[in-house]
């Protein structure tokens, strides 16, 4: 991690929910557009489908944040059952150890829970794929289902 900032990984509260929704708003619309094209970009974050995805999540209790110091949020996990449902790094802050420690974060809840997890991802995500297999993640089968294309990884616990 490339700043002095000492991080915070938190359960996200109902008052982060203006900043979580403009963390995933800004990270869809900055990130999103080479996979998935405008049209489908535009539609997610203009339709309030990504706002309410989050505010979904955060009633169940699934969201967590990471924070800097200053309190500023600069990522956000949502895990649903043995999923990791959405992970995000605000793309000014990318390439810096966030998402790294985000999904370490995730996978150490979710594995003390379950013995096998999983995440799903855009099969042109070429970014988030190259990521995933460096974390030890394994591809598996494809999901059926509306919408989008999508591949699942799963990960294993070891059982300690």
């Amino acid at each position: 991690m490339t700043t002095g900032a000492r991080p915070t990984i938190r359960p996200a509260t109902e008052d982060d929910l203006g900043e979580l929704r403009a963390l995933a708003r800004r990270t869809i619309d900055t990130c999103y557009r080479g996979f998935l094209g405008d049209e489908a970009v535009d539609w997610f974050i203009g339709s309030g489908a990504s706002d309410e995805h989050v505010r979904s999540h955060l009633e169940q209790g699934g969201v967590y944040c990471l924070s800097l110091g200053g309190g500023r949020i600069v990522g956000l996990t949502i895990l649903d059952g043995p999923t990791v449902d959405l992970m995000m790094v605000d793309p000014d802050f990318h390439r810096r150890g966030w998402g790294r420690l985000l999904l370490r974060q995730a996978e150490e809840t979710l594995l003390a829970r379950y013995s096998t997890i999983r995440l799903e991802t855009f099969p042109d995500n070429v970014r988030a794929k190259a990521f995933y297999e460096a974390c030890g993640w394994v591809l598996g089968d494809l999901p059926a289902g509306e919408g989008p294309a999508k591949l699942v990884y799963t990960k294993i616990g070891t059982g300690d």
